[in-house]
């Protein structure tokens, strides 16, 4: 079976740590891309990946780490477009604009940076996975700002899928719900607030990093399929 070269954006923590970790498990060669540089380095070694610093809102940065990753280690046959963040919330009437342009800049920009730089150079067999959410299918109030930039995501993944097909390069999405990780850590010791939302919920509780990965790892792998968004929300969006 073919070692696979695989980085995953935002690969220091949460979604993207667990993702990294699966795809060792594989036997995959893993980069573990992050804007904190220290953290990078920190998660590679102590999993036993490669690390790289970049800034996928910045296309100085993207085109920079992209290159640097396939000088060393060869052509990227899978790229983990995870790196995200809400940023903050609120009402849209009452949303500074500048927690929107960070949103925007790296859940959308960084995402199409990524795979422009790294679908450039993908060979035939590659595949694509982004990190997108149910969000962008089903509002929250107080989260349209990061809800717009992930339902972008979907889009940019169908337009992705039909224009790389010719080139046998895949590009699909998972879709999660709420997640426990270090971004969600405040919301989710709220009592109140986590019931509540896994009230939601038909499978009755918020996901762990563990119930993505999976997902992540599949698409990555299922050869006949592209221009999906799967979402892995425990049942939330047929409520």
């Amino acid at each position: 079976m073919k070692t696979r070269i695989v980085v995953v954006t935002g690969g220091a923590s949460g979604i993207g740590r667990g993702v990294a970790k699966a795809f060792l498990a594989e036997g995959d060669r893993v980069v573990v891309a992050d804007v904190d540089a220290r953290a990078a380095h920190d998660v590679g070694r102590e999993i036993g990946a490669e690390h790289v610093q970049l800034d996928i809102s910045d296309a100085a940065s993207v085109d920079a780490a992209v290159s640097l990753v396939t000088d060393r280690f060869g052509p990227i046959d899978v790229l983990v477009n995870n790196a995200g963040l809400a940023g903050g919330g609120g009402p849209l009437t009452e949303l500074d604009a500048d927690v929107f342009d960070r949103c925007v800049r790296t859940n959308f920009r960084g995402t199409f940076l990524m795979t422009r730089a790294a679908g450039a150079r993908m060979a035939a067999g590659g595949a694509i996975v982004n990190v997108s959410s149910i969000g962008a299918r089903q509002p929250t109030p107080g989260l349209g700002h990061y809800e717009a930039t992930k339902a972008a995501v979907d889009a940019l993944t169908r337009s992705a899928a039909l224009e790389l097909a010719p080139r046998g390069i895949r590009v699909n999405a998972v879709a999660p719900g709420p997640v426990l990780t270090p971004m969600t850590a405040g919301f989710a010791a709220d009592t109140a607030a986590r019931a509540a939302w896994e009230a939601r919920i038909p499978l009755g509780r918020i996901a762990a990093v563990e119930d993505v990965v999976p997902a992540v790892v599949f698409l990555a792998g299922a050869t006949h399929i592209t221009g999906v968004s799967l979402a892995v929300d425990g049942g939330q969006l047929l409520t």
